[in-house]
């Protein structure tokens, strides 16, 4: 089955949704995404029926608007999509400069994804005024409105009317979590943003993070997470604490957007943690699956201000 996504998107999960899925429960409750993207493992995850509703956040509020239009009004969205695209056929790098400038100046989601259809790697960069600030990928016009519209139309279908979105801290996000959920967390890459230009990644402080996921701990939330690794012979970020009582696996992900924006050619290895009660739910120990274009993926053990839209 082709699972739908409108934009390509750095960081995003899609290539690797296949194998977290699997070590999800059988039936999940609510799937909750505190860094949600553009949502990738919950699409996947609404594909196959593993959960009954979703709760989607990101901090960017422009890209959490973006993900509501998706969802709940997609033939206007792509109406709009189309606009744009097609204005951009007589000067393609001045137009997309100019909806640059519009976007600065009202936030638009419609917008944003025509931003992010064309800009270079779906990398969202910010300057330090917080404007966007990503150039075009001069090779290509982003997708074509037709295919747009049916990416667009196949999320809503997935998503609309069992999906929440917001735009909140994660950790406000803690008192409204319950225990019959299951968390999936995907924060900003740890280390790895301050080599050639550091604006487009946001960062999460770590002990904060450990915090949260103590608390999540406390009130018997089953989670997963996506967060440190490796590229090349280095690591980047800090490993979770065995206090976490954590399982650590470890993911070949290929060569990773942000290896490509540093100029790199290594490969990533990302963890995946798994919380202890996730373990508990889960009925067998998952198969190792493969990765279009990358072949199979090697599972190691190792020991050891936001407004709610």
């Amino acid at each position: 089955m082709k699972i739908p996504h409108p934009v390509q998107y750095q960081g995003s999960k899609r290539n690797l949704a296949p194998l977290i899925l699997q070590y999800f429960p059988a039936k999940v409750e609510r799937l909750v995404e505190p860094f949600a993207g553009t949502g990738a493992v919950s699409i996947a995850c609404a594909a196959v029926g593993r959960a009954e509703r979703y709760w989607l956040n990101d901090c960017n509020k422009p890209l959490a608007e973006l993900l509501q239009s998706i969802i709940n009004i997609p033939d206007e969205l792509a109406d709009f999509y189309k606009t744009l695209w097609h204005e951009q056929l007589a000067d393609s790098e001045g137009h997309y400069y100019k909806a640059r400038k519009d976007f600065n100046n009202t936030s638009d989601p419609g917008i944003f994804l025509y931003l992010l259809s064309r800009c270079v790697k779906g990398a969202v960069r910010y300057n330090s005024v917080g404007e966007f600030n990503q150039s075009p990928d001069k090779r290509r016009k982003g997708a074509k409105p037709e295919t747009m519209r049916n990416n667009i139309c196949g999320v809503s279908a997935l998503l609309k009317g069992r999906t929440a979105v917001s735009c909140l801290h994660y950790q406000e996000m803690l008192e409204d979590i319950e225990k019959t959920d299951l968390v999936y967390m995907d924060p900003p890459y740890q280390g790895v943003c301050g080599e050639r230009d550091s604006r487009y990644c946001s960062g999460i402080n770590h002990d904060e993070f450990v915090d949260f996921l103590h608390e999540l701990n406390k009130k018997e939330v089953p989670y997963l997470i996506s967060y440190d690794g490796c590229c090349g012979n280095r690591t980047y970020g800090k490993e979770l604490p065995d206090s976490l009582k954590l399982k650590r696996l470890e993911i070949e992900a290929g060569r990773s957007s942000q290896a490509t924006l540093l100029g790199k050619k290594e490969i990533t290895r990302e963890s995946l943690y798994l919380s202890e009660l996730l373990l508990q739910h889960q009925a067998a120990e998952p198969q190792k699956c493969k990765k279009p274009q990358w072949g199979q993926l090697p599972l190691f053990e190792k020991k050891k201000a936001y407004v709610r839209l």
